[in-house]
Parts: structure tokens; C-alpha cells; sequence
């Protein structure tokens, strides 16, 4: 047992530390709502991960392996990222209101089932998280001879580390608050729905170039 869990912590740390929209969005919800907002968004980032986990060990290899390689998927999911991204751009961009003002807003409109199902809804809609989960089932899972028992540990290791980690994240974001006057906080806001778009995009090409990846992998193999 000690064993499982001392394998599920590297991989918590390596997850927390992923670089994609949620790693951006946990910190800007830190920074400009508090501690308490950024892990309700964080748990719901967990649920979805949960979600994942089950799906990639209670469905069967092909299923998981045909619907990870999807593209219409990979699509789907890019557009709404992306358009996620345009909308929150154009808000920040239109509004009428200082950064001062939208600022006090966030911090006083603190719904915290909203910032669950954000967190639960941007990490749901990349699939490529499936991917990623199905990847450690594959590697870990022989391991453990697909003990449901172990791996529950294994996995219980590995998603409390990420919150561990997480939360160091949160508490360090949260010492910027008082450096970060509310127009840099607006910048950032900003810069995160260019990431987000940034993120959508590269969805929609894999869905739209499932084979770039494969043939970049040949190349290379040529070469060597």
C-alpha cells in the first residue's frame, strides 16, 4: 500500500504542475477572488479529472483508445474553448467600467458553484485529458495488476498530491495580491483569454490534422 502511494505522488506533482488554461485560471482566481474561490474552482478541475479516471478504467481499452482519437472531439472541444476565450476577451474589452470597478466586482461576486462547474467545465472539454489518464492506466496498471484496490490508492495518492500542490499554488498567487494593482490584474485577465483561444485552436488543428502528429513521429523515426 505504502508503495502505491509513494508512486501516485510524482505523477500529482506533474499534473499540478502542466502548463494549460486551468494552470492560468487557478492562479488569476487567487489573485483577484482569494484562497477559498480558487479551490472551489480547483475541486471542480478534480471532479473532472475524476470523471476521466473512471471513464479510462471502468471502460474497455479500444473504446477509451477510439474515443481519445476522435477528432470530432478534438474539435468540438477546441470551439468551445475558443469561443470561451473570444467572449471573455470582448467582455474585458468592452466594458465601460474601470479596472478598479471590475476588480471590486470580482471580489464581491464570489459564486462559488459557478467557479466549480468553470473549473469542471474547461478541464472536461479537453479530451486530451482522457488521453493522458488512459496513458497512466496503461503504464501503472500492469504494475498493479489492475487490482481495484491499489489503484484506488494509487489514484487517491495521485489526485491529493495535485490538491497539495495546488493549494501551494494558490497560497503563493495570493502573496501577488497586494503587488498586483487592479490594472495588471485586467492585463491578465486579458492575457488568459488569449491562452485560452491559444489553447482552442491547437484542439481544432489536432482534430482537424490527426495525422500531423503521426507523421512528425515517422520522421523522426527515419532520421534516426
Amino acid at each position: 500500500m505504502i508503495n502505491d502511494i509513494l508512486a501516485g505522488i510524482p505523477w500529482g506533482i506533474f499534473l499540478s504542475f502542466m502548463i494549460g488554461p486551468v494552470f492560468f485560471i487557478l492562479l488569476e482566481t487567487s489573485i483577484s477572488k482569494g484562497f477559498r474561490a480558487a479551490m472551489v474552482f480547483d475541486l471542480g478541475v478534480i471532479f473532472g479529472d475524476i470523471v476521466f479516471i473512471s471513464i479510462a478504467y471502468l471502460g474497455s481499452y479500444r473504446l477509451i483508445t477510439s474515443l481519445k482519437d476522435e477528432p470530432s472531439l478534438f474539435i468540438f472541444g477546441g470551439i468551445v474553448m475558443l469561443a470561451y476565450g473570444i467572449i471573455s476577451f470582448i467582455k474585458l474589452r468592452n466594458t465601460e467600467k474601470s479596472p478598479e470597478e471590475i476588480l471590486q466586482d470580482e471580489i464581491l461576486k464570489k459564486n462559488y458553484g459557478s467557479l466549480f462547474m468553470k473549473g469542471f467545465f474547461l478541464n472536461i472539454i479537453n479530451i486530451g485529458v482522457l488521453g493522458f489518464w488512459l496513458a497512466v492506466i496503461i503504464s501503472v496498471g500492469p504494475k498493479m495488476d489492475m487490482q481495484t484496490s491499489r489503484m484506488l490508492t494509487f489514484f487517491t495518492s495521485v489526485i491529493l498530491s495535485y490538491l497539495l500542490i495546488d493549494c501551494i499554488k494558490i497560497v503563493l498567487a495570493k502573496k501577488l495580491k497586494s503587488k498586483m494593482t487592479p490594472t495588471n490584474i485586467h492585463k491578465i485577465k486579458k492575457g488568459i483569454a488569449v491562452v485560452l483561444m491559444i489553447f482552442g485552436i491547437v484542439l481544432i488543428a489536432q482534430g482537424v490534422f490527426p495525422g500531423k502528429k503521426e507523421m512528425v513521429k515517422n520522421a523522426l523515426e527515419k532520421i534516426e
